[in-house]
């Protein structure tokens, strides 16, 4: 499907330029983009490894362990058909707390694994049953707690306050989760939707390659056995630095006469970053983790993936800002403006919308460049952060983990997917005009 969008918007570029008389434009635009991409890539390199290294600080300290023994009691209420002690609860657990702290590369071998167990309890073969459903409705609905990727791409456009989209993003996916989890919750009894009226399908054909890499899902299970001793003064210092900024916040915001909405921006603005960096690395001391040996280790796995997505931001920024430069961008934008103005979305943030559920590559080049022509601070900035940082590539995680166990009737799930994700966009508009617009 990007393969699709890329050749449309190449081809429309250069149609356009053709007729309207700006094939300098796009010409011009083909090789500032390119060098754009290289750049923003390099840039993003300092702010990646800072964060992916933070976030190694918490894996090695036993937040992975701890967030999914916390996730626990809801999810056997949302899952009663799976038992407790089995397998695939285990594995789901672990995938949300591995999404929820951005450790993407824990999450999709615990996903598949999870995958894999439901489907032992799957009595229609080939058929989708409602925990399969509901499973990946909660993965597609863009569970986030920190959306490093944006913060970093952020930060390296000079945004005033990069880690605000915070907030936003997750009231936003909260949104999204809840929405995606009542919609398949409801269409699962529904009399379309019952998996007994679709027969069993015997896989077709040769069987698939396992997609579980054997290696990442040791490595993740070893990832999620991490367990840390601590001790009771170790714990009072945790504490203590915990203490010390609301009580800072507070004394600050009544001596500046802020009001509360005021003071809520303040705190978005200068003091969350302050106070996620401290609280990890308090959290790693109290763990008995080595934190700067940590954080370098996390560090160097950032810096491999800045590198590793110069293809793609080489790629798309220089499709779209070929079809910018050539003016088919403004046509279509024209277009629709009346139309998604009257519920108040900006136009600017449709082809986020739409390139989002498809590749998260794709999304952040997006996100790139429409950074680039409007601003991070600007509303149409803080929307296509916010949505990027609180929607999932939807298809692609329906074609990875479906395709795992051969799942060729999917009855609701998609319906809850898109559901979400259409939740997740509208609440990004909405929750950036209450914070920023």
């Amino acid at each position: 499907m990007l393969n699709a969008v890329f050749i449309a918007l190449i081809v429309g570029a250069v149609l356009t330029g053709i007729f309207n008389d700006s094939m300098q434009a796009v010409t011009d635009a083909s090789i500032a983009s390119a060098k754009t991409a290289v750049t923003i890539a390099l840039g993003l390199i300092g702010m990646m490894a800072l964060w992916l290294g933070l976030m190694r600080v918490v894996r090695d300290a036993g937040g992975l362990a701890a967030l999914s023994r916390l996730l626990g009691p809801l999810l056997h209420r949302l899952f009663p058909d799976v038992p407790p002690d089995h397998p695939a609860m285990g594995a789901m657990l672990l995938n949300i707390a591995a999404n929820m702290l951005g450790l993407g590369n824990a999450a999709t071998p615990f996903g598949l694994k999870a995958m894999r167990e439901l489907d032992t309890l799957n009595g229609r073969k080939g058929v989708a049953t409602n925990s399969m459903s509901l499973f990946l409705a909660i993965n597609t609905s863009g569970v986030a707690v920190l959306p490093l990727g944006v913060i970093a791409l952020r930060a390296e456009r000079d945004s005033i306050n990069a880690a605000g989209i915070i907030l936003p993003s997750i009231l936003a996916t909260l949104c999204s989760t809840i929405v995606g989890v009542t919609v398949a919750k409801l269409l699962q009894n529904r009399a379309a939707f019952r998996a007994d009226r679709f027969p069993a399908e015997e896989p077709q054909g040769e069987a698939p390659r396992p997609l579980i890499d054997l290696g990442a899902l040791g490595e993740a299970q070893d990832v999620a056995a991490i367990s840390t001793q601590t001790s009771w003064l170790r714990s009072a210092l945790l504490w203590l630095f915990l203490l010390a900024f609301p009580v800072g916040f507070l004394m600050q915001a009544q001596a500046s006469g802020l009001g509360a909405f005021g003071q809520m921006q303040e705190f978005l603005n200068y003091w969350l970053m302050p106070f996620l960096i401290g609280t990890i690395v308090m959290y790693g001391f109290s763990r008995h983790v080595k934190v700067y040996e940590s954080l370098i280790q996390g560090a160097k796995e950032g810096f491999q993936i800045a590198v590793m997505i110069i293809p793609f931001l080489v790629a798309i920024l220089v499709a779209v800002g070929m079809f910018r430069a050539s003016g088919a961008l403004d046509f279509l934008i024209g277009g629709v403006a009346p139309y998604s103005s009257l519920v108040g979305i900006p136009a600017e943030s449709l082809p986020m919308a739409l390139v989002r559920p498809l590749s998260g590559q794709g999304a952040y080049a997006v996100l790139t460049e429409t950074l680039i022509a409007y601003g991070p601070d600007s509303f149409i900035g803080w929307v296509v952060s916010v949505i990027n940082g609180s929607t999932e590539t939807t298809f692609y995680v329906l074609a990875i983990y479906f395709g795992s166990i051969q799942i060729r009737v999917t009855r609701h799930t998609v319906l809850a997917c898109l559901a979400a994700d259409l939740t997740g966009f509208l609440a990004a508009v909405a929750w950036c005009r209450m914070f920023y617009g």
